[in-house]
């Protein structure tokens, strides 16, 4: 690892976010061109495409590149490989292709090659294995471990359901399944797949990563009390009733409607502990003025708020399954996607710094962190992102699928310039000349850093 006390980085992590920010970009251009949902129908071949690139291209991806680098500074101790993330990448696009290429099939575009489905679940199978075993045997290592890092271990166990679900719909697309057991959760088992996968891998990690690095941003004091635990503690209940006990009752044939009631509850109770320790985070912060990557945070945790009282208002209501396109919409791109654009622009920055200026610190004049960045050039494409993503909400609630591609391509605007504002980061262009690379310092590549060995 680079000698840097207290700190170790990651040689593909920049790999995976650009790779997550280029499939970004291509969602956001196929919804912008009227294809997939609302323009088709929820499981259209061109909705499936959108919500994949999304789900897998874009926020694993992205969950996968953070946990690389900041699972490490969770234990305190180096990751256990340096070298397995590359090939799990190249098996994740690899396998996200093959199923773009299969539900290419489904919509009559290419012909059909039931390999593309086998191909598919072989690939990102496997990719996923080689992620859990690098951030297992990491875990692993630094056992007992603390809360934030319980919170990632409960996060990659619900990613290991989600593909399992995954895999079975898949093998069934490609009419591989004959089992009846099999058959049957293929059939029933769509919710307990999306709970899985943006309830406990995305949004549970998430939780559980934004608790360190929320306070190592601003400066505020690690929080690990009674709210914090019991966030924990609901969530991991929320997600073993949701696939346990799920599972258990698709293969007894049964509805398994009570158990996303029982696992909602659980996981309501959890959003408003960790909404708490949120709140507590921002007002006992050391830092007083908020950077730019902490603010739209708070603006991504505003939208997770929203969804949450509307999904609970329409599941009081009984219209949950009418506005479950657009709540599902607001999670991945006011929520989800919100967060982590903001968590890439300081990560990509603060990577960066280390890379570069951590070896001279001490022994040259070097930039602060925030010098790597222009702040309130930034802050208009972030802005624009939450505004277009709302619009495009309404859009959904109202029906109206042209205004929803006009702010779609107000999305995919702003991902352009957020993406572009972080190579000029890894360019160094925002640094001053006199103080861009003194003696010693490497200049950065843009799809790995560098790390001795």
């Amino acid at each position: 690892m680079l000698a840097i006390p207290g700190a170790t980085l990651s040689r593909w992590t920049l790999a995976y976010f650009a790779a997550a920010m280029a499939f970004l970009l291509l969602a956001e251009t196929l919804l912008a061109l009227g294809v997939g949902y609302p323009a088709s129908g929820l499981r259209s071949a061109g909705t499936l495409i959108v919500v994949h690139c999304v789900t897998i291209g874009w926020l694993s991806l992205l969950m996968c590149g953070a946990l690389f680098q900041f699972v490490p500074v969770l234990v305190a101790g180096p990751i256990y490989s340096n070298v397995l993330p590359l090939p799990a990448l190249l098996l994740i696009v690899g396998g996200l292709l093959a199923l773009i290429a299969g539900f290419l099939q489904l919509a009559g575009i290419l012909p059909v090659l039931p390999p593309a489905f086998l191909a598919a679940s072989l690939l990102l199978g496997s990719g996923l294995l080689l992620v859990l075993w690098t951030l297992g045997r990491t875990l692993a290592a630094a056992w007992p471990l603390n809360l934030p890092a319980q919170f990632v271990v409960v996060g990659l166990a619900s990613v290991a359901a989600t593909a399992a679900y995954g895999i079975v719909f898949t093998l069934g697309f490609g009419g591989y399944l004959h089992s009846p057991w099999l058959l049957g959760l293929r059939s029933q088992g769509l919710p307990l797949h999306i709970s899985a996968g943006l309830g406990g891998w995305l949004t549970f990690t998430a939780i559980g990563v934004s608790h360190r690095l929320l306070a190592m941003f601003m400066l505020s004091p690690e929080l690990d009390g009674a709210t914090t635990r019991w966030t924990f503690r609901l969530g991991t209940l929320a997600l073993a009733v949701l696939v346990g006990a799920g599972t258990v009752v698709l293969a007894a044939g049964g509805n398994p409607g009570v158990v996303l009631a029982a696992s909602g509850l659980a996981g309501l109770a959890c959003l408003l502990l960790y909404g708490r320790d949120v709140l507590r985070l921002y007002r006992q912060r050391v830092r007083p003025a908020i950077e730019l990557n902490s603010r739209m945070a708070a603006v991504a945790l505003g939208h997770l708020a929203v969804a949450t009282l509307l999904t609970v208002a329409c599941a009081a209501t009984g219209t949950l399954g009418s506005y479950s396109g657009p709540l599902l919409f607001l999670i991945a791109f006011g929520w989800l996607s919100g967060l982590g654009l903001a968590k890439l622009y300081k990560i990509v920055a603060f990577v960066t710094w280390l890379e570069c200026y951590g070896p001279v610190l001490g022994k040259a004049p070097t930039p602060r962190v925030q010098d790597l960045v222009v702040e309130p050039r930034a802050a208009r494409w972030f802005w624009l992102h939450f505004a277009a993503v709302d619009i495009a909400t309404l859009c959904l609630v109202l029906q109206a699928p042209l205004l929803f591609r006009a702010a779609a391509a107000g999305m995919l605007l702003a991902a352009a310039g957020i993406a572009v504002e972080l190579i000029r980061t890894r360019r160094l262009a925002n640094v001053r000349t006199e103080m861009r690379l003194p003696a010693g310092a490497h200049p950065p590549r843009l799809l790995f850093t560098f790390v001795a060995s």
